[in-house]
């Protein structure tokens, strides 16, 4: 079976890319007896300059886009799409807008476990956020996304009282804004063809059949 890599660049408080994920899945399952598909999340940061500490997350955002009726319109539409696909998105509970630097480091250690372990955390990180209104930018609410992932809650509890690759995680996402990527979610496949924004499932499905045909056609011509 063809394998494809999947670098998906995205911040675990960006809807779109929830949306993304989902609709990823989605694409995978329907494509899983064909295509083998590996997953590498690469971190981003929608807003690098929040504090540690985290801000007013409705007060925020509706200046960010414009005002309260521009930011309830937009919930909406995410909310319908949402639904679609299995999320039951609740942005009147996110109270708190985080600084996502030390749940990216969360995500890059699951990474060292396996890519299924970082997959459990990643999905932890968009549902606590964006379903049951926790702050992801909390230390204690890591360590329990960590545990609930099969990590050690108090390796990961140390990791994230020190610098624990803190400039790595900052160097990837400055390598990901050097190669031009200025919006999440953002798909990598086989580091040849990228893909941006949360694309429908029948998109990705048609995407990873053609980047497959390609790999298989290529092959044909080496042997």
């Amino acid at each position: 079976m063809l394998r494809i890599t999947i670098d998906l660049v995205s911040d675990v408080v960006c809807p779109w890319c929830f949306l993304g994920k989902a609709r990823l899945d989605l694409a995978i399952a329907e494509v899983q007896d064909e295509i083998g598909v590996d997953i590498n999340w690469r971190p981003y940061q929608l807003n690098p300059d929040y504090p540690p500490e985290g801000v007013d997350q409705q007060v925020e955002l509706a200046k960010k886009l414009g005002g309260k009726a521009n930011m309830d319109r937009g919930h909406e539409q995410l909310s319908a799409l949402g639904r679609e696909v299995g999320i039951a998105f609740n942005f009147e509970a996110i109270k708190v807008g985080p600084n996502t630097l030390d749940a990216h480091r969360l995500i890059h250690w699951a990474g060292v476990e396996g890519r299924e372990v970082q997959d459990r955390v990643v999905s932890a990180l968009f549902k606590a956020n964006f379903e049951e209104g926790h702050n992801v930018g909390d230390k204690a609410v890591l360590a329990d996304i960590a545990e609930s992932a099969g990590l050690d809650r108090n390796v990961i509890a140390q990791l994230l009282e020190s610098d624990s690759d803190r400039a790595e995680v900052l160097s990837e996402i400055d390598a990901a804004r050097q190669m031009g990527v200025n919006g999440v979610p953002f798909f990598i496949f086989d580091q040849q063809y990228a893909v941006s924004g949360a694309q429908t499932p029948d998109v990705l499905v048609n995407a990873l059949r053609d980047i497959a045909r390609m790999k298989s056609e290529a092959l044909a011509k080496l042997n």
